[in-house]
C-alpha cells in the first residue's frame, strides 16, 4: 500500500507515468521535463503561460529547473520495484537458468537477455521490441508477416503483403511510428482539453463550496428573522381573528343587555302606570293632592330619546363588521404571499435575446439583441418561413419545455405594443400571427390608454394602467401558468392565463412605435 501510495506521488499529471527526468516550474508543481515541454509548445501564440497543475500564470514562457531530488526518489523508487521476470518473459536461450528477457525479436519470434541480445542479427528485417508473449498478435493474421504499416482509411495496422497484394492496396499508407505519434499528438491534445476541464471544474466547486459556506452563514440570521417575521404575523392574525369572533359574538350580547334594560323599563311603567289609576280611582280629595312622587310619575320623558336612538342603532346595525372588507383583505394577503413565494422561489430573470430571423422587416433589433425598435424604413431582411410578414413582431431564440421562469421589459418607450409568450408553430403572416390573436400565444396589450389581456383572440380589459413602465411575465411550464406583473412597488398582479401547454413557448414581443428592451436578467427560477 505505501509503495502503490508513493508511486502516485511520483506520477506526472500530464502523461499520468512515473516521471522523466523531473522538472518543476515557479508555482513549484514537477512534470516530466518532455511533458511540460509539449504542453508550453501549445500554449504559444495564446499571450500567455500557465500550469496545467494549478493554472498560475506566466507572460514569458517559464524556465525549466531540474528538481534532482526528486530524480533521485524516482531513481530509487524504480530500483526498488520486483525484477522483470514477475513479467513471465525469459530469455529464450538460456535454458539452464531463466534469465529475464530485455528485447524480443518479432522475426525471429524469440526473447533475448542482455548477452544473447549483443550477438544477434541486427538487420533490418531483425524487428526488435519490448519483452512480449504474445508475438502473434503483432503479426498479420493473414499473411503472418510483421505489422509495419497503418492504413488511415481502414484504421488498422497492416503488414507489406497487405499493402501490395491484399485488401488495402491502394488505401493510403503510415509507418507506424508516424501513425503512432499523430495519435499521441490527437491525445496529447484531448489531454490538455481535460486538464482546463478539470480545472474549470475545481474552480467551479471551489465557487460553490465557498458560496455554500456564505450561504450557511447568512441561513442562521435569516431563520432567525423569518421566524420572528412568522412568530408575529401569526400573533397579530391570531389577534384579529379573536377580536372579529369577539364582535361578532357581541353583536347579539348588545342586543341581549338592551332588551333587559328595556324590560326593566316597562316594569317601571307599569309600576307607575299602576299607582296612577289607584290615584285616579280615589275619592278623598286630600289623599291625592298630599301624594309626594307625583312629579316623579307624571315625567313620562326619562330616558327617551336614548331609548330610541339605541333601538335604531340596534335595528339598522349590521353586526358592525364588515365581512367583505375582512375577505378582501385577506385575499390580498394570501395574494402577497404567493409574492413572497415567487420572490423566494425565483433566483433571477431568464437571459432573452431576440431572434433577428423571426424579426419583420419594420423591426430594428439593437446589436446586443436586447432592444426591439419600429422603423418607418424596411430592413431588407430575406423572406423565410422563420419571419413575421407585414407584422411588427419577433420572438425569442431561447424557448422554455419545462420549469419555472420569468423576464421583464421596459415598455415606457411605446404607447403600442404587446408583449407575452408563443408556440414556435404561431402563424408568420396576416392578422392571425400577432400575439394573442390565436390559440398560440399569450399576451399584455397596449392601445394608447387601453391595457387589455389577449388570447384566442379574446380582449379582457384590464382595470388600471400599468405605472412602472417596467412589466414582468412569469412563466411556470408545468402548472401551465402565464402570469403578467406591474413592477411598481409594491409589484401589482395584473392578469394570468391558465392552460396546458403542448410546445415549448418563446418570448414574444410586438411593437408600433416607438420600442421596447428587454431588461437584465441570468437564470432560471
Amino acid at each position: 500500500m505505501a509503495s502503490a501510495n508513493l508511486s502516485a506521488e511520483l506520477e506526472c499529471s500530464v502523461c499520468l507515468n512515473i516521471y522523466t527526468d523531473p522538472v518543476n516550474l515557479r508555482c513549484g508543481h514537477n512534470f516530466c521535463r518532455v511533458c511540460i515541454d509539449r504542453v508550453l509548445d501549445t500554449q504559444e501564440g495564446s499571450g500567455e503561460y500557465s500550469c496545467p497543475e494549478c493554472r498560475e500564470k506566466f507572460p514569458d514562457r517559464p524556465a525549466l529547473q531540474r528538481n534532482i531530488t526528486l530524480r533521485n526518489i524516482v531513481g530509487n523508487f524504480l530500483s526498488a520495484q520486483p525484477d522483470r521476470e514477475e513479467s513471465g518473459v525469459f530469455c529464450t536461450y538460456c535454458v539452464d537458468s531463466p534469465v529475464p528477457a530485455v528485447r524480443s525479436c518479432l522475426l525471429c519470434e524469440v526473447s533475448l537477455c542482455d548477452k544473447h541480445l549483443k550477438v544477434h542479427k541486427k538487420s533490418p528485417e531483425h524487428v526488435l521490441c519490448d519483452p512480449t508473449l504474445s508475438m502473434e498478435s503483432r503479426k498479420c493474421s493473414v499473411h503472418k508477416k510483421i505489422l509495419e504499416y497503418y492504413c488511415t482509411e481502414d484504421d488498422s495496422c497492416i503488414c507489406v503483403s497487405c499493402c501490395m497484394i491484399g485488401g488495402h492496396k491502394g488505401h493510403e499508407m503510415e509507418s507506424l511510428d508516424e501513425a503512432s505519434e499523430k495519435k499521441k499528438e490527437t491525445l496529447r491534445n484531448v489531454l490538455q482539453n481535460l486538464l482546463i476541464k478539470r480545472e474549470e471544474t475545481e474552480e467551479r466547486v471551489q465557487s460553490l463550496q465557498e458560496h455554500r459556506r456564505k450561504v450557511g452563514e447568512e441561513a442562521s440570521g435569516d431563520t432567525e428573522r423569518v421566524t420572528a417575521l412568522f412568530r408575529d404575523l401569526r400573533r397579530r392574525l391570531e389577534d384579529l381573528e379573536k377580536r372579529i369572533l369577539r364582535d361578532i359574538s357581541g353583536r347579539a350580547e348588545r342586543i341581549s343587555i338592551s332588551i333587559r334594560d328595556l324590560e326593566i323599563k316597562k316594569e317601571e311603567l307599569s309600576r307607575k302606570l299602576r299607582h296612577i289609576e289607584e290615584l285616579c280611582n280615589m275619592t278623598d280629595p286630600l289623599t291625592v293632592l298630599q301624594e309626594s312622587d307625583t312629579g316623579d310619575l307624571c315625567d313620562t320623558e326619562d330616558g327617551d330619546n336614548e331609548d330610541r336612538e339605541r333601538h335604531e342603532e340596534l335595528l339598522h346595525d349590521g353586526g358592525g363588521l364588515d365581512v367583505d372588507r375582512i375577505s378582501h383583505t385577506l385575499h390580498t394577503l394570501s395574494d402577497i404571499i404567493t409574492e413572497v413565494n415567487v420572490s423566494f422561489y425565483i433566483q433571477g430573470a431568464a437571459d432573452i435575446l431576440l431572434d433577428v430571423n423571426t424579426a419583420g422587416n419594420n423591426l430594428h433589433i439593437s446589436d446586443d439583441r436586447k432592444t426591439v425598435s419600429w422603423s418607418d424604413r424596411e430592413q431588407n431582411r430575406p423572406e423565410t418561413p422563420e419571419r413575421f410578414q407585414n407584422c411588427p413582431q419577433v420572438l425569442s431564440s431561447r424557448s422554455f419545455s419545462s420549469g419555472r421562469h420569468y423576464w421583464e421589459v421596459d415598455v415606457g418607450g411605446s404607447d403600442w405594443w404587446i408583449v407575452g409568450m408563443c408556440y414556435p408553430s404561431i402563424e408568420r403572416r396576416g392578422g392571425q400571427s400577432v400575439i394573442g390573436n390565436n390559440k398560440k400565444s399569450w399576451g399584455l396589450d397596449r392601445t394608447g390608454d387601453q391595457y387589455l389581456a389577449r388570447d384566442d383572440s379574446k380582449w379582457i380589459p384590464l382595470p388600471s394602467n400599468i405605472s412602472s413602465n417596467r412589466v414582468r411575465i412569469d412563466l411556470d411550464y408545468e402548472v401551465g401558468r402565464i402570469s403578467f406583473y406591474d413592477l411598481c412597488d409594491p409589484i401589482r398582479h395584473l392578469h394570468t392565463f391558465t392552460t396546458t401547454f403542448t410546445e415549448p413557448l418563446h418570448a414574444g414581443i410586438y411593437v408600433y412605435k416607438g420600442c421596447v428592451k428587454i431588461c437584465g436578467g441570468n437564470q432560471e427560477m
